[in-house]
């Protein structure tokens, strides 16, 4: 019996990379996507050695010819996609006063559109099929909390909150569910990056304003994240799920 096709973007590290295992241990047949052509192969390396199903294929999002050409690899190969995974994104701090539109333009093309590409050259597949589940990347600072010097991703995680309810709702009907998860503070390299982010002191002190006194692992998302995209989640789509251990509603 063929395994589901688990199609992921930015797999080769952080939550992409938990993802990744965890859908080969669900069972996934995963393909994983990143620009990071390294870290990628070594993901879905490490799967296969550990007796699971995977491959690596180079994609950068922003590139529609690119995105087009490598679904339509995997499809001839597979099928059609099960399961779309849509990670991919970049986080950069930029202040207003320097903000530029190629800047801005960056972190939309990457964090928004990208997903924009990826799902619409799977869409097709999954529509004739009948069925598929998509899960895309948002963030607590798209859902409730504004991210000082960082207004580019903030507005482009809203964006995919937004993405999500209207692909949601237009597909529903032809077997297909959308949905996201917004995760809080989690440990990844990109929430460690003291150029960008909180870094490692501001990262662990973070736990102390968060009501389960800890900061996320990318594990604790990538659960959630097989969670929608499975049957147990039948019957939600058009669904933004925050995983930040309390922090939202703990916050007064």
């Amino acid at each position: 019996m063929q395994r589901p096709i688990l199609f992921i973007t930015g797999g080769g590290i952080g939550i992409g990379r938990a993802t990744a295992f965890a859908a080969a241990k669900a069972n996934y047949h995963v393909v994983v996507t990143d620009v990071l052509r390294t870290e990628g192969q070594e993901v879905a390396s490490a799967i296969v050695a550990a007796g699971g199903s995977a491959e690596f294929k180079p994609l950068d999002v922003t590139s529609t010819p690119e995105v087009n050409a490598v679904v339509a690899d995997v499809e001839a190969a597979h099928g059609a996609i099960d399961c779309l995974v849509l990670n991919a994104g970049i986080a950069h701090r930029v202040p207003m006063s320097e903000m530029t539109d190629e800047r801005w333009d960056r972190t939309l093309d990457v964090d928004l559109k990208g997903m924009l590409r990826v799902a619409r050259a799977a869409l097709p597949g999954m529509k004739t099929r009948g069925h598929g589940s998509i899960v895309a990347l948002s963030s607590i600072m798209g859902v409730a909390y504004g991210w000082d010097e960082h207004v580019h991703y903030s507005a482009a995680k809203s964006g995919v909150i937004g993405f999500v309810r209207a692909l949601g709702v237009e597909l529903a009907r032809q077997g297909i569910r959308v949905n996201a998860v917004a995760p809080g503070y989690i440990r990844t390299a990109q929430a460690l990056s003291k150029e960008h982010s909180l870094g490692p002191d501001g990262l662990d002190a973070a736990a102390a304003f968060i009501p389960m006194g800890r900061v996320g692992e990318p594990e604790d998302i990538a659960d959630v994240i097989l969670f929608l995209a499975s049957a147990a989640a039948r019957y939600i789509t058009g669904q933004t799920l925050v995983v930040d251990g309390g922090l939202l509603v703990g916050r007064y």
